[in-house]
């Protein structure tokens, strides 16, 4: 995760990039050093010094680094939804488009040439197949490469990614399933199971993969909040009480300064009193926990969105919580 340190410093430097001040390269490496996605900016400068014979040469080895980072921000920026637009936009897109594709491939075969039995190249191979919707290929390709090595994470993620780009969510819950069996502590592949199953409204199974999340890094609000969201979202008694637990520990571990956790600590009392009709005894505390929530969010309003108040005020009448 990337500190408030950090970013400043990447910011920072980029703005002087942009600007012409220089440190083209020294943005580059902090890009790749803390592993964020700001594939315009990787591919304009790292352009620029590729096309440079004095600056590329004055890398050493690095050369064929830039390289692959240019080819992985060249695969990024070819995400470009130029069907929805028309005119002269949709021609300078599709150009752009054309230009993109084949500076990846220029960039492959480079990397290709200087390492041609580096498994490392191959994978990036691979991925070009997949930038150009050539599915079927890359289905090949990343199969023979766990061949060779079977603990290749990233490998592993591209077949998911793969799948999940095909529209075929089963065949991705599959592969990530047997991933996750070799490689359990990956907290990125857990959240990306939950919100795929989240995708087909497999609620239960989506818990499941927050619990775990919740188990291996209990001070994450986000996983807190997910959890709860998906419990209120099974509903019954029993969920709609742990999600209220849930969305409370998500409020402690932000300091009260999550928005939507007080709104579910409101809707859970809701629910939980509709549902009850006031015969619950394990919820107590729900008329005092649902009054400091409504006042919290009251004042946020007051604050941020005063216009909004009146809305806010009378939405929240229509709870019925029993006192």
């Amino acid at each position: 995760m990337v500190t408030k340190t950090e970013e400043t410093q990447l910011n920072r430097l980029e703005n002087q990039v942009d600007n012409g001040g220089g440190g083209a390269w020294e943005y580059l490496c902090m890009v790749r050093k803390l592993k964020v996605r700001r594939s315009v900016k990787v591919l304009k400068h790292g352009l620029l010094i590729l096309n440079d014979s004095k600056k590329r040469s004055s890398l050493g080895p690095e050369e064929w680094t830039l390289y692959e980072q240019v080819a992985v921000a060249a695969m990024d920026c070819q995400s470009l939804e130029v069907a929805k637009l028309g005119g002269m936009r949709f021609f300078v897109l599709k150009l752009m488009q054309y230009v993109i594709c084949n500076l990846l491939q220029d960039c492959a075969n480079a990397l290709q040439k200087k390492f041609p039995e580096s498994k490392r190249v191959g994978r990036l191979e691979a991925m070009v197949l997949e930038a150009k919707g050539s599915w079927g290929e890359a289905e090949k390709a990343y199969p023979s490469l766990l061949e060779d090595n079977p603990f290749d994470q990233v490998v592993h993620k591209r077949r998911v990614a793969l799948a999940k780009a095909q529209g075929n969510l089963t065949g991705a819950i599959d592969l990530l399933n047997k991933y996750l069996e070799t490689f359990m502590a990956d907290h990125d592949a857990w959240r990306e199971l939950a919100e795929i199953y989240i995708s087909l409204q497999m609620y239960k199974q989506a818990a499941f993969c927050y619990e775990e999340l919740i188990l291996s890094q209990p001070t994450v609000p986000l996983y807190h909040l997910a959890y709860a969201d998906v419990l209120y979202t099974l509903g019954g008694i029993e969920n709609l009480l742990t999600a209220k637990k849930y969305y409370s520990s998500t409020i402690d571990l932000t300091g009260g300064k999550n928005t939507r956790a007080l709104f579910g600590i409101c809707l859970c009392t809701s629910a939980i009193a509709q549902l009850s009709k006031g015969r619950n005894k394990e919820d107590k505390d729900s008329p005092d926990l649902q009054s400091l929530a409504t006042a919290a969010l009251e004042k946020e309003y007051k604050q941020r969105a005063s216009d909004k108040l009146s809305v806010f005020t009378s939405g929240f009448k229509s709870l019925k919580v029993s006192s």
